[in-house]
């Protein structure tokens, strides 16, 4: 499977409780490695898919770093070097209560730089899978490369899949430039609020069952109430979620959509598939940052200051 994304730095803040303007907040402080398409392909790995690559941008001041920690996540880097820009970095603001949820705050630096010069046709050479974060929608660049990167998986008939990433952007990119830019796209992986966003619709399985008019396959991530998965217009499985206990939310999704491609690679009908999905994000928001436990014997390392 071949992902093409984003990679960021994490820098995940837990605190409990509201802010305090103004002054101090006390908070458990961590840099990570992240990115929506650099956690989604270390989710695959860890789910079992032997051969994951991820192309993605990153400035030359993280670029030792965060190629380590991809190989140690069982992925296989192609990360091109950004002259100008610094790798994207995100302060992950996540409440200890009950729920974990997160804030994010984004630099998305290098990451949005990704442009159809860094894209070869040979990418796709082995690969049965093309993964697309959809941060790079929220670019022209990143947009130009897409179009690009589809229309040569759909030359070689290789399937690809999307996840929309962010309900923010979404918004500001507009539904309809959305959907006409994910045209040949045969798996679309939305969360609840995406989901709904794009259709207008209030409902998640409503949304989700109007999403699947446009695009073949439609596994939209319900958080605790775990998945939907609708075809031509029509709810065909509700996945239940899997019991966890949140300490942070971040790379939830990812996680559900790294798992979800994993097995649908290894030949697992969707709704299974998609159960699957919900059994990475119980795992994910067990743990704090977006990226699956290291494999055994693995030196975890930090960025260079």
């Amino acid at each position: 499977m071949l992902v093409v994304g984003d990679v960021v730095t994490d820098v995940v803040a837990r605190h409990r409780g509201p802010l305090a303007s103004g002054t101090d907040t006390a908070a458990l402080i961590r840099t990570l490695p992240g990115g929506a398409g650099a956690n989604v392909a270390c989710w695959a790995a860890h789910w079992g898919c032997a051969d994951v690559r991820l192309l993605g941008r990153v400035g030359a001041e993280a670029a030792a770093w965060h190629e380590r920690e991809l190989v140690a996540g069982g992925v296989r880097p192609l990360l091109v070097v950004d002259p100008e820009a610094p790798t994207g970095t995100v302060i992950c603001l996540v409440d200890t209560g009950a729920a974990a949820e997160r804030t994010f705050l984004t630099d998305s630096g290098a990451s949005l730089r990704l442009e159809p010069d860094d894209w070869s046709d040979m990418l796709l050479d082995g690969v049965a899978r093309l993964h697309l974060s959809g941060y790079l929608l929220f670019s022209a660049s990143g947009r130009a490369l897409v179009r690009t990167a589809v229309a040569s998986a759909r030359a070689r008939g290789v399937p690809v899949s999307l996840d929309p990433a962010s309900a923010g952007f979404l918004g500001e990119l507009g539904a309809d430039r959305f959907l006409a830019l994910v045209r040949g796209v045969d798996v679309l992986l939305p969360s609840r609020d995406e989901a709904c966003l794009l259709t207008g619709t209030a409902d998640g399985a409503e949304a989700a069952a109007e999403l699947s008019r446009r695009v073949p396959l439609v596994v939209a991530k319900q958080g605790a109430d775990g998945a939907v998965v609708a075809r031509d217009g029509a709810v065909v499985a509700r996945v239940p979620a899997v019991p966890a206990a949140p300490r942070d939310t971040t790379g939830a999704g990812d996680a559900f959509t790294g798992a979800f491609l994993a097995a649908l690679l290894a030949g697992t009908e969707p709704a299974k598939a998609a159960a699957e999905g919900c059994a990475a994000g119980a795992l994910a928001v067990e743990r704090v940052g977006g990226r699956p436990p290291t494999p055994a014997g693995v030196v975890k390392t930090t960025p260079a200051r």
